[in-house]
């Protein structure tokens, strides 16, 4: 079956599509599945490990929001895959390796969104980058320590899945760096909306009139533009002046949502989170969890700890803090 699925890539693909039968391969090789090919393999190894659950306790935007509809990172992966899906499919590219780097790009992402990111950035002496510790959890953190073992094409795709890296070496991958980005400009406009930090009226009028008023329709023009630019092409593109208006709307988002107070004012907080835990696993190496063990006798505690917090989720986080450092009332 694995191989009808092969032959038949190579008969329905683009060109330019990375088919599974010309995958570089993985650092460790294994016997192949005989039912899913490699990057359908890969995409489900995503969905099954640990840090794939663990997306669900962790912040997209808004830290501690009072609602059930603002976006989790577990919810905004499935938003990327779904609009990376879409743009492969009409595409002729190859929609399991698409899915496979959508689902695995913020694996690495930290407990309280940018602002846990940021904040081990500052701790750390070494370089914090979600997208390089995403890639880490694949090939180093996951199952013990033995890593996910995935294919050179996808750890590729979620490495540089972000515009502070290096562009991707397959056309999936460049989907999912502009899937992401679709995603999260809208969909925080949604929650930002929700939370009452902005509404629809006050995005800019240019944008709209270009992209759509509502999330739906700046996603279809995103989409419809990026397929009609990028068919049968050997790149990834759009028209010049949708992606600039998506540009504008982007630094619109940063000056007004990201960037402010009411988005941002437990981000104190929640540096003081991530820098007492730290300090404590620093001082307390012994107590760091089994599974980061490995990491601590060969990179060092710095490492080790860095590892172990960025894994958390926000509640994992704010109750281990509790523990550690709040007296325990009885009752």
């Amino acid at each position: 079956m694995r191989l009808d699925t092969l032959k038949l890539e190579e008969q329905i693909l683009s060109p330019y599509a990375a088919h599974a039968g010309q995958s570089k391969g993985r650092e460790r090789p294994e016997t192949p599945c005989p039912y899913r090919t490699d990057y359908a393999r890969d995409r489900d190894r995503i969905i099954h490990c640990n840090s794939f659950r663990r997306l669900k306790q962790k912040t997209q935007v808004f830290l501690s929001p009072q609602g059930d509809h603002f976006r989790t990172r577990l919810t905004h992966t499935l938003e990327v895959s779904q609009i990376a899906r879409t743009i492969a499919r009409c595409l002729r590219l190859n929609e399991d390796l698409t899915e496979a780097i959508a689902l695995g790009h913020d694996l690495g992402h930290t407990p309280f969104g940018h602002a846990g990111e940021r904040a081990l950035n500052k701790l750390t002496p070494f370089p914090f980058h979600h997208a390089q510790q995403s890639v880490r959890v694949v090939e180093r953190l996951e199952r013990g320590g033995k890593g996910l073992n995935l294919t050179w094409e996808v750890r590729n795709g979620i490495a540089c899945h972000s515009h502070q890296t290096t562009d991707a070496a397959t056309l999936e991958g460049k989907v999912v760096e502009l899937s992401d980005k679709i995603a999260y400009i809208n969909h925080d406009i949604e929650d930002a909306v929700r939370a009452g930090i902005l509404s629809e009226a006050e995005l800019p009028y240019d944008c709209t009139y270009l992209l759509g008023r509502g999330k739906s329709a700046r996603i279809t023009t995103m989409i419809s533009s990026i397929v009609e630019h990028s068919l049968d092409q050997p790149a990834i593109t759009l028209d010049p002046e949708i992606y600039a208006a998506h540009l504008r709307l982007r630094q619109f988002m940063f000056d007004n949502v990201y960037t402010a107070k009411a988005a941002n004012s437990e981000e104190g907080k929640a540096h003081h989170v991530l820098e007492s835990l730290y300090e404590y696993y620093l001082k307390h190496p012994e107590t760091l969890p089994e599974g980061y063990r490995g990491v601590l006798e060969t990179e060092g505690v710095e490492r080790a700890a860095c590892d172990c917090i960025a894994g958390m989720t926000d509640v994992f986080a704010v109750n281990l803090f509790q523990k550690l450092y709040l007296p325990r009332f009885y009752g």
